[in-house]
């Protein structure tokens, strides 16, 4: 009788562990993702279930509910309790401040690896839409079988379909293997190199899913974040009792604001790439979201407008619409704009600008922080 893979994996794989980064305030989607109540805890295509939801869920084959760990802002507990119930306290990891990715993963990987020192550790943040689960899971399991049995730092590529300037650039070696050397990171080059990326067939899109076993992460932190390695190591006596409220609030005050990416994995010479071949969006950005609407044919108008609540169109067209299903929206005469209202706030933004919503976020905050 044949054996599912899958199956297999869930039941024999005890060491493997998932991190869900879900600190962030998605301002790039402002106004729709706020201060309060970021995107990843939204059900944003109104698909019946939050982008945390499907995070966790992509995972259920993976490893066991017990072995997810969800690290947030402290303001987002309640909402991660919510909206993954089945998550005890010492599973939810939460920050004081925000200090960007390195200290987020250094945390969750000392918090794990005094749990069980043989971990085999996913990272992945909590807003990507990645609906070709399947394809996903051979991937991971393909990362975590190189992982397993060496000391290796792997990231996830996706080959790209676009020159897109939003996203990180991964340049590999050639060895025509799933699991090949990189030779460089870009971040989000300006169009013309994008292009020529793409064109090369050398680079995938970065797409910030890590796959590595606690001691080799803990290692490369320890070589590359000397300083960071020290703050988490000294907090780990604290872990899993009283005491580590106060250990993090301590450990974070010392802590610089340092991804990754520009602390680790670009300065690391033991870094891989599992080439990945599924459609795959991080959501990050108001074009990402019309793009991902755009593929279910029934949220599309005839004049190519994205309709999400309740809006009538007249000589209006390729807008993304996306407001309250109780309030009558009428559109007359705009084409190419991003027309988004959630709470009291209401943005009316071109499409080809939309990269500077982030800017107009901040600037938002000068009329109070109830409008971010």
């Amino acid at each position: 009788m044949n054996q599912n893979p899958v199956s297999e994996t869930q039941q024999n794989h005890q060491n493997n562990f998932v991190i869900i980064m879900a600190g962030g305030v998605g301002s790039r989607l402002w106004p729709f993702s706020r201060t309060s109540y970021p995107k990843q805890f939204h059900d944003i295509l109104e698909v019946g279930e939050t982008l945390i939801q499907a995070t966790a869920r992509r995972f259920q084959n993976i490893c066991p509910k017990e072995n997810i760990f969800v690290i947030t802002n402290k303001d987002y507990k309640n909402l991660v309790k919510e909206q993954l119930p089945f998550l005890s306290d010492d599973q939810v990891l939460l920050e004081p401040i925000k200090r960007n990715t390195a200290p987020c993963i250094a945390y969750a990987s000392h918090k794990i690896s005094v749990r069980n020192p043989d971990a085999n550790i996913i990272v992945s943040p909590a807003d990507h839409i990645i609906n070709d689960t399947e394809a996903f899971e051979k991937a991971i399991l393909k990362a975590l079988k190189a992982t397993a049995s060496k000391d290796i730092l792997v990231t996830l590529g996706i080959k790209p379909t676009r020159p897109d300037t939003g996203y990180g650039y991964i340049q590999f070696e050639g060895e025509q293997n799933d699991v090949r050397k990189v030779k460089t990171f870009t971040e989000k080059p300006l169009l013309p190199m994008a292009q020529q990326f793409v064109d090369s067939g050398e680079f995938v899109w970065n797409a910030g899913i890590f796959v590595w076993n606690a001691r080799t992460i803990i290692e490369a932190i320890k070589s590359n974040l000397p300083d960071l390695h020290e703050i988490f190591s000294e907090a780990r006596k604290d872990f899993y009792n009283e005491g580590e409220e106060l250990a993090i609030k301590k450990a974070y005050s010392l802590c610089k604001n340092v991804s990754i990416d520009i602390g680790v994995m670009e300065k690391a010479e033991n870094v891989y790439v599992v080439m990945t071949n599924f459609e795959w969006s991080d959501l990050g950005t108001w074009k990402s979201l019309d793009s991902e609407i755009r593929k279910d044919k029934d949220k599309i108008d005839e004049d190519q407008n994205v309709v999400l609540g309740n809006a009538l169109t007249y000589n209006a067209y390729n807008n993304i619409i996306k407001t309250p299903s109780e309030k009558l929206v009428v559109v007359q005469g705009l084409s190419d704009y991003i027309i988004a209202e959630y709470d009291n706030v209401l943005l009316i933004c071109r499409k080809e600008d939309e990269q500077k919503v982030k800017d107009l976020f901040n600037d938002a905050k000068g009329k109070g922080e109830e409008y971010i």
